[in-house]
């Protein structure tokens, strides 16, 4: 097992590159396959994600291995059941088929879709049958994951008789939802809200273009902890290819952490241009958090260790998807953070809390990182104030592949044991 013990920098100035936006590269991938074009979008992200589906897209192989890619696995799914391209089985790790894919599944059915589990009813592997589809008005589940939302809403343009999407009930992650229709719309898709819980989609092709993807805000917001951590006044962290006005849920992580004394400049307001963003230290700080991250729960990580080792006592809410996620993030925060001495509590796996409650902690604790990037990426940034190491750190390629290259280059040492 390797083991990553970090060591931060005397001072924390460090210029940036951000790898490209992953929801962003993967909705365009798809969609851009869906057009029938061979163009693929410009600075696609390099991350584990992004390449099965390009792999997948590409090859087209009886068997396609989706890994431990959530988003590819509903993606790719949606795809395989609407295009004419033959009878595919879609697979992936052994934490993948664990996953629920049948709210997903049961959709795609109703739609006519031809999918068959071929190991445990509800989880991938799943063999599908691509036909053209006719569509119609669907009912789905709003407090799933809005990668199954997604992923019906990109393929409705193909449906003969379009898609009339009612989500029933709480809607989360509606950022998400609300960036898939951005996407659809740049490529000339007739979709958009009709209601508070109804999307229509029109049957009107998409138009093939070329298309640049955004940097990427999930990336943004662990050097944002980073100076929300430092202990120097002067920390200060610029970041490329951003933009302000982003579509990106994420891009709401400029002001969270406006709240914990983190000050955000852009470089050029231009909408639609990538520009140069500055971060730093504002040392104005909230003495408590709360916060719904029902439309932003890939942040949820940051924050709770963010929050815990600045000793802001904080609330969060919204957390009903981090169960089924890469791992079981509650329980994953439960446990690591108790070897940094931080006892959280939660609530029916949807509420996180701490109270400033504290327990025995070790010398120099080992994160383990339960196969999931982000808890590798979360807890790294804490090397600024305390010993830490990172076990198994090589996870960080699902979604930053060049994180610890970038740690290094803003003077952070890593041994590796």
């Amino acid at each position: 097992m390797t083991t990553y013990t970090i060591t931060p920098p005397a001072s924390l100035k460090a210029s940036v590159t951000l790898p490209a936006s992953k929801s962003i590269s993967n909705r365009a991938l798809i969609i851009c396959s869906l057009t029938g074009s061979q163009l693929l979008p410009d600075n696609l992200s390099d991350c584990d994600d992004t390449e099965v589906i390009v792999r997948a897209l590409a090859d087209m192989p009886d068997v396609i291995d989706i890994k431990a890619a959530g988003t590819a696995m509903r993606f790719v799914t949606a795809f395989l059941a609407t295009t004419d391209c033959g009878i595919h089985t879609i697979t992936g790790t052994e934490r993948m088929r664990h996953r629920p894919i049948s709210p997903l599944v049961n959709a795609l059915r109703h739609l006519g879709a031809s999918i068959d589990y071929v190991g445990e009813e509800g989880f991938p592997p799943l063999r599908i049958e691509g036909r053209q589809l006719k569509g119609g008005r669907l009912d789905v589940p709003g407090n799933v994951s809005s990668q199954y939302i997604s992923a019906l809403l990109m393929i409705g343009p193909l449906l003969s008789q379009g898609l009339e999407l009612h989500l029933q009930g709480s809607i989360i992650s509606r950022p998400y939802i609300d960036l898939t229709l951005w996407i659809m719309h740049e490529f000339g898709a007739d979709a958009d809200w009709t209601g508070v819980d109804t999307i229509v989609v029109k049957p009107q092709p998409y138009t093939a273009r070329p298309y640049l993807v955004e940097n990427d805000w999930s990336a943004a917001s662990y050097w944002y902890e980073m100076v929300a951590l430092a202990q120097q006044a002067d920390a200060e962290v610029t970041l490329s290819g951003l933009m302000d006005g982003s579509k990106q849920g994420d891009s709401s992580v400029r002001y969270i952490f406006s709240l914990l004394g983190v000050r955000t400049t852009f470089l050029s307001k231009q909408p639609g241009v990538p520009t140069t963003v500055t971060l730093k230290k504002s040392g104005h700080c909230v003495p408590r958090l709360e916060y719904d991250f029902s439309g932003q729960p890939d942040l949820a990580q940051t924050f709770v260790v963010t929050c815990a080792i600045m000793g802001v006592p904080f609330h969060f809410t919204g957390l009903q998807t981090l169960k089924i996620k890469e791992t079981d993030r509650i329980e994953a925060l439960k446990t690591e953070m108790r070897k940094l001495g931080y006892v959280l509590h939660d609530t029916d796996g949807r509420e996180l809390s701490w109270d400033g409650e504290r327990c025995d902690t070790m010398t120099t604790p080992a994160i383990d990182t339960y196969e999931d990037h982000r808890m590798a990426l979360a807890f790294a940034p804490v090397a600024l104030c305390r010993p830490i190491a990172i076990r198994n750190p090589q996870v960080v390629s699902k979604s930053y592949p060049h994180y610890w290259r970038d740690l290094q280059q803003a003077g952070f040492t890593i041994a590796q044991d």
